[in-house]
C-alpha cells in the first residue's frame, strides 16, 4: 500500500462512526463522572448520575466492540508510547466499565454502594485519563506532521472526530442541564400563615419553646416527615421497624399528650402548646400548625410522626438549657424523593445509594453522639411566660448523668454515654452499621445501635396495639429490670437490676413486741434519677407483704386496690408539684406550677430506705377458713399465731402513668398502666413466744 492510501486508511478510522460515537460516549462518561466526584451536590449532578449510568449501560457493549476491533487491526503495531498507551487505555476502560456494572447492580438491588468498587471506579477513570491524553497527543503530533507533508486528510479526520466526540458530549451534558432545570426541587422553607400569632415576639415565632429553624422560618412538614421511605428497599428497614414502636414515634400521637395539650391550649392558650410541641409535637410546630387560628393543633394526614428520623438528623446544633433548644435545618432531599410515584421514589432511592455523598454528610454528625444532643428536650424547666409566675426547674436527665459516678470526662472507658444505654449496640445488617470514631467499635462490626429507645414506656405500645407493641413492651420490662444485656458496658456496672432493693429485718422477733422491716433502695445502674421524667404522674413504689407460716398475710403496705389506684400510706417515689395557691397538680397541668410541697427520688449511685413497724401478732387469725387472704387496707395488720414464722416480701413497683391522670384524660375508657415488678425481695423471720 502507498503512502497515500495508507494516509487514506488512516484518517478513515478517525471518522467512523463507531469510533466517533463511541468516543463521545467515553468523553462524556468521563467528563460527567469528574463532575458527579469533584463538584457539589446539586440537581444537575443527580441528573448526571442517571444519565451517566444509563450512557454507561449503553456505552458496554459498542466499546467493547470498538476496542477488540481496534486492537484486531493494530495488534502488529510495534510497541511505542502510543500502543503502550493504547493498551493502558483499554485496561483502564474495561476496569471502569466492569466497577460501573457492580455499582450499578449494588445500587439498584442492594442497600448501598462499595467504598472499595467506587474507589475503583474513580481511579480507574483517573487512569483512562492520563492514558488517553498519553495516546492522543502523539496521534495529534503525527496528524500535524502529516498536513505539513502534504497529507491534509490525515488532519481533517482528526479534527472531524475532534467535532463529533465534542458534540456528543455537550449535547448530553446539555440535555441533562436541561433535564435538571425543568425539575422543580422542593423548598425546604415556607411562609407563615398571615393569621400566625407571634405572641412571645416576632423573633421567637416558635417561643415558648426554645427550638428555632436555621432561617428563622416555618418548615415544609414534608421535609421532616416520610421515616417510613428510610426503611424502603431495605435500606435502614431495621432501624426503621425499631423506632416505629419507640416513644419516640409516638410522642405527639400519644393520647395523653394529645388529652393534656388541649386542656393546654383551652386553659393557656394555643400558642403555649409551642412550648411542648419542640420535643412531642416538631413537625407541627415548624409548620406553623400550633397557632391560634389552627384548625388543629397537630398535624394529621401523615405528618403524625412525633420525632421522626429527619427531626434528630436535621439539628445543627443544640444548646444544654433544655426544652429544645436546638436549631434544626432539614437537609435538601434528593430528586422525587417526595414523590408518591412508585416509580419516581424507586429512582429516588437508587441515587441515594449511588450518590451517597450529600445523604451522609447531612444526616451523620458526631453530634448525635453527645449527651448534649440529648439534653436538648430531657431537661425541661417553665418560666414565667408559662407559669406568669417564674421559673422552676422540672425533669433535668442530662445534668443528673453530667454530676453522676457514669460521666468521666476525656476517658470513654469509664464513661457511660446516654447512647450506650438507651441505643444499645444491636446485630445489624443496616448499611449504617459499624462505626469508626467510638473507641471500642470498627467500621465494620456489623452493629447499629438500636432505635427502639427502651426507657420506660409500657402504656404506649400496649394501648395503641402497635404492630410489634408486645415485642416492645417485653423488651422495656426487661430494661426496667436490668435483665436487657448490654456487651458494650458489662464491664462498667454490676448486673442485676437496675434498681435492685435488699429487705433489712431481724432473724428473731418476739410475739406481741413492735418490729420493724426496712427496705433499701438502690439507683445502682440508672445514668439519672429514679425515677425520672415527669414525676407528678409517674409511681414508683415499694410494696411489702408479710405472711405467716400458713400463707395468711398479717401486714401489707403497697397495694393496689380494683380501681388500680395504689393504696394511701404506700412508700413512693414520686413528686407533688403545686400552683400559685398551693393546690396540687395532678392532670400534668404544669403551666400552673410554681413549686413542690413533696419529692422524693434517688440520685445516681444513691440509695433510700423505706421503714415499716407494726406490731408481732399473738393470736389467730381473724376469719374463718385455714390460710385465708382477707382483703387489707395499707398497713393494716392480722393477727397471727405467737410461734412459728414470718415470709417477707418486698417488691419495687414502676407504672409510666398513674389512675388518676388517666381517669381524667380517658374518663370510664378503664385504661390503666402497666405495672412493672423493677426488683424483689425476700426474707424469713423467726417468731418466738417469750
Amino acid at each position: 500500500m502507498n503512502s497515500n492510501a495508507s494516509v487514506r486508511t488512516r484518517s478513515s478510522v478517525w471518522t467512523a462512526p463507531l469510533a466517533w460515537s463511541v468516543s463521545g460516549l467515553l468523553v462524556f462518561e468521563t467528563v460527567s463522572g469528574l463532575s458527579i466526584w469533584l463538584l457539589p451536590f446539586s440537581v444537575s449532578n443527580q441528573f448526571l448520575v442517571l444519565v451517566h449510568t444509563g450512557g454507561g449501560l449503553l456505552f458496554m457493549l459498542p466499546a467493547l466492540y470498538y476496542q477488540y476491533r481496534h486492537w484486531a487491526r493494530l495488534r502488529s503495531t510495534p510497541m511505542d508510547v502510543v500502543v503502550l498507551t493504547g493498551y493502558l487505555s483499554t485496561a483502564a476502560t474495561l476496569i471502569a466499565i466492569v466497577s460501573g456494572v457492580v455499582l450499578t447492580a449494588q445500587a439498584v438491588f442492594g442497600t448501598h454502594i462499595s467504598g472499595l468498587w467506587d474507589k475503583i471506579h474513580i481511579g480507574s477513570t483517573i487512569a483512562f485519563v492520563g492514558a488517553v491524553a498519553g495516546h492522543f497527543v502523539p496521534l495529534v503530533r503525527r496528524a500535524l506532521r502529516a498536513a505539513r507533508q502534504e497529507h491534509p486528510a490525515m488532519l481533517q479526520g482528526a479534527r472531524s472526530m475532534g467535532v463529533r466526540v465534542l458534540m456528543v458530549t455537550l449535547l448530553g451534558l446539555f440535555g441533562t442541564v436541561l433535564a435538571a432545570q425543568l425539575y422543580s426541587e422542593p423548598q425546604a422553607y415556607t411562609d407563615f400563615p398571615e393569621d400566625y400569632s407571634h405572641l412571645y415576639g416576632d423573633d421567637r415565632p416558635f417561643a415558648p419553646s426554645l427550638a428555632k429553624t436555621a432561617a428563622g422560618l416555618p418548615i415544609n412538614p414534608e421535609m421532616l416527615a416520610g421515616s417510613e421511605g428510610c426503611g424502603y428497599d431495605g435500606c435502614h428497614s431495621e432501624i426503621e421497624q425499631e423506632w416505629s414502636v419507640s416513644a419516640h414515634r409516638w410522642s405527639s400521637m400519644d393520647p395523653a399528650f394529645q388529652g393534656v395539650q388541649g386542656v393546654m391550649a383551652d386553659q393557656n392558650g394555643p400558642e403555649s402548646t409551642r412550648y411542648c410541641g419542640g420535643c412531642h409535637d416538631p413537625i407541627s410546630l415548624f409548620a406553623g400548625s400550633k397557632n391560634l387560628f389552627a384548625d388543629s393543633l397537630s398535624l394529621r394526614d401523615g405528618f403524625e410522626e412525633g420525632v421522626s428520623c429527619l427531626t434528630c438528623h436535621a439539628i445543627q446544633e443544640t444548646d444544654v438549657q433544655g426544652n429544645a433548644d436546638y436549631t434544626i435545618d432539614p437537609p435538601r432531599r434528593y430528586a422525587f424523593e417526595l414523590s408518591h410515584t412508585p416509580a419516581a421514589q424507586s429512582v429516588s432511592r437508587f441515587l441515594i445509594r449511588a450518590y451517597p455523598r450529600m445523604h451522609q454528610e447531612s444526616l451523620q454528625k458526631t453530634l448525635f453522639k453527645s449527651p448534649e444532643f440529648c439534653a436538648a428536650c430531657h431537661k425541661q424547666f417553665i418560666d414565667e411566660e408559662i407559669n406568669q409566675v417564674g421559673w422552676v426547674q422540672l425533669q433535668n436527665q442530662y445534668d443528673n448523668w453530667r454530676k453522676s459516678r457514669w460521666n468521666h470526662p476525656g476517658d470513654p472507658t469509664q464513661t457511660i454515654e446516654c447512647r450506650e444505654c438507651h441505643m444499645p449496640l444491636t446485630p445489624s445488617l443496616d448499611p449504617a452499621g459499624g462505626d469508626a470514631t467510638d473507641y471500642n467499635r470498627t467500621p465494620d462490626d456489623g452493629k447499629h445501635r438500636s432505635h427502639r429507645f427502651l426507657g420506660a414506656n409500657q402504656l404506649m405500645p400496649t394501648h395503641l396495639k402497635l404492630p410489634g407493641g408486645e415485642e416492645q413492651v417485653r423488651l422495656t420490662e426487661a430494661w426496667l429490670k436490668g435483665d436487657y444485656a448490654i456487651p458494650e458496658i458489662s464491664d462498667k456496672w454490676q448486673p442485676g437490676p437496675a434498681v435492685p432493693i435488699e429487705i433489712i429485718a431481724p432473724e428473731r422477733v418476739v410475739a406481741g413486741e413492735e418490729m420493724a422491716v426496712t427496705v433499701l433502695v438502690t439507683n445502682n445502674k440508672l445514668g439519672h434519677d429514679f425515677p425520672t421524667g415527669p414525676l407528678d404522674i409517674i409511681q414508683a413504689w415499694i410494696e411489702i407483704t408479710v405472711e405467716d407460716d400458713q400463707g395468711r398475710i398479717v401486714y401489707q403496705s403497697g397495694g393496689v386496690d380494683e380501681d388500680r389506684f395504689v393504696e394511701p400510706g404506700a412508700f413512693m417515689f414520686k413528686a407533688e408539684p403545686v400552683d400559685r395557691y398551693g393546690n396540687l397538680i395532678d392532670r400534668h397541668n404544669l403551666w400552673e406550677m410554681v413549686g413542690v410541697r413533696y419529692r422524693r427520688a434517688l440520685f445516681p449511685g444513691f440509695d433510700d430506705q423505706a421503714r415499716f413497724a407494726f406490731q408481732c401478732p399473738t393470736f389467730g387469725v381473724e376469719g374463718d377458713g385455714e390460710g385465708e387472704r382477707l382483703p387489707l387496707r395499707s398497713g393494716h395488720v392480722l393477727s397471727a399465731p405467737a410461734v412459728g414464722r414470718l415470709e417477707v416480701t418486698a417488691r419495687l413497683l414502676y407504672r409510666k402513668i398513674d389512675q388518676f391522670m388517666l381517669d381524667t384524660l380517658f374518663p370510664g375508657a378503664g385504661i390503666t398502666s402497666p405495672i412493672t415488678v423493677m426488683s424483689e425481695d425476700r426474707a424469713t423471720i423467726q417468731v418466738s413466744g417469750t
